[in-house]
């Protein structure tokens, strides 16, 4: 009887965290690992064999701007799955690479490829709005190897919030058509009125292509290596042919040495201590992103690949000593969102500093309230710590008064005079409470005029 009312009480207490806004599920542990790469507004989630859905569970996709724009990318070698060597995510995060060997390939009851006959390579990384992948394959055995190698793809332009487990009563329409012999092109006319579009390039010219499936047939002679080539691009214009994977791959290895260069490093007596400095340093550094404002840094992958206000500036506050720049950026970038108008569905008062901003399908028609959402208690209070701290550490104070005048709506010099810090008030811990409700009156007091 116990356990009944046991098992009555959990599944009464699911049902209502289920019915939560915006609660994001946990259905189960996912069959392969997970790791992500990101290049400014774009990233992707892979499992450990370099697929894109191949396995339940887990945020696997392309995304870009809060969309999925490639919801399957898996690889069969004669309708089978390789088999894992081994995955290595580069110290900088900015590539994977994957090791993997075919398993047992029977034809008519026959042993066609004996496992472990070919090493497959698949290397991965993003670019400018496209992940590049490049598949080498070499034959290690003694024999001819012929097979077929085929990349399964499919999408469905699902909102970064619907693959969080958010349902929509109605959505777009989807379609898919060859471009050429060596092209794919998948679409979405979304209900906000936009075209999405996903990209997808193959190198060299597939044996059989489809809407959802290209296949490679190898006749490889024994230690004969080739390789293939796929770029999937987000929204690039249909007739945009991608940088070759080479030629991309070091023009994002020298953009990443000069956005990082000028940064203080720091070296100690102590090796592991180093390698974690450096390793927080790679992390941050994916986090980057070039924003129109200057680099701001997101808050994390996959949920929280956007701006958001306390986020970028409790980091910038943490790295000003490190590299200011990054101060720079998330001024900016929070001075152009800042809140000039009353809107009590965005918690939007004149002056407020943006919580987060969404650039999905489900933000535009306001499905979601995160288009551009102010319901922080702590935003605004620091935004004017790090305009005073940036002005210490690097005297900028053009800047200042730039951010001073913005638009207008923003006299940080005179909010600073005004409140000192000895007279901060003490903020009360008020998240998600409305301004008309109690708690939020040090956000409203700190409200640039």
């Amino acid at each position: 009887m116990t356990a009944e009312v046991t098992q009555l009480i959990t599944i009464e207490a699911a049902e209502h965290v289920a019915e939560s806004p915006f609660y994001i599920p946990m259905t189960g542990p996912a069959t392969r690992p997970r790791c992500s790469l990101k290049h400014d507004d774009t990233f992707i989630v892979l499992d450990s064999h370099g697929d894109i859905g191949a396995s339940a569970g887990g945020p696997d996709g392309l995304f870009n701007a809060d969309t999925r724009y490639l919801a399957r990318l898996e690889m069969v070698l004669d309708e089978v799955q390789p088999l894992l060597l081994g995955s290595n995510l580069r110290d900088d995060n900015s590539a994977l690479t994957v090791d993997l060997t075919n398993s047992d390939v029977y034809r008519n009851g026959r042993l066609a490829l004996q496992k472990d006959t070919l090493h497959i390579v698949r290397s991965i990384f993003l670019w400018r709005g496209t992940a590049y992948q490049r598949i080498a394959l070499q034959n290690h055995g003694d024999r001819p190897a012929s097979f077929d190698l085929t990349l399964l793809f499919d999408n469905d332009f699902a909102d970064l919030f619907e693959v969080r487990g958010e349902r929509r009563p109605r959505r777009g329409v989807g379609s898919s058509r060859l471009l050429g012999p060596a092209d794919v092109v998948l679409e979405y006319s979304g209900l906000d009125g936009q075209v999405r579009i996903t990209a997808l390039h193959f190198e060299p010219r597939p044996t059989r292509l489809a809407v959802h499936s290209a296949t490679f047939h190898f006749e490889l002679e024994p230690k004969e290596a080739t390789a293939l080539f796929v770029a999937v691009s987000c929204n690039k214009p249909i007739m945009h042919k991608p940088t070759p994977f080479f030629r991309g791959l070091l023009a994002h290895r020298r953009e990443m040495r000069r956005l990082t260069s000028g940064a203080a490093s720091i070296e100690t007596s102590n090796d592991i201590f180093n390698e974690v400095l450096c390793q927080a340093m790679a992390d941050l550094n994916m986090l980057m992103t070039e924003t129109p404002q200057g680099r701001y840094p997101y808050a994390g992958i996959p949920w929280y690949s956007t701006t958001f206000g306390r986020d970028g500036l409790i980091t910038a506050l943490q790295m000003l000593w490190i590299d200011p720049r990054i101060a720079q950026g998330v001024l900016r970038r929070l001075a152009f969102f800042q809140a000039k108008t009353t809107d009590p569905l965005a918690d939007a008062e004149p002056g407020k500093i943006l919580h987060e901003t969404r650039k999905g399908e489900m933000a535009a028609l306001g499905e979601v309230p995160f288009a551009r959402y102010y319901g922080s208690i702590d935003s605004t209070p620091l935004f004017i710590m790090l305009a005073a701290a940036y002005y210490a550490r690097t005297g900028d104070l053009d800047l200042v008064r730039a951010l001073a005048e913005h638009r207008g709506g923003a006299r940080l010099d005179e909010q600073i005079r005004r409140h000192r810090w000895r007279r901060l008030p003490r903020i009360q811990p008020a998240i998600g409470q409305r301004p008309d409700q109690p708690g939020l009156e040090g956000q409203r007091r700190f409200s640039l005029p």
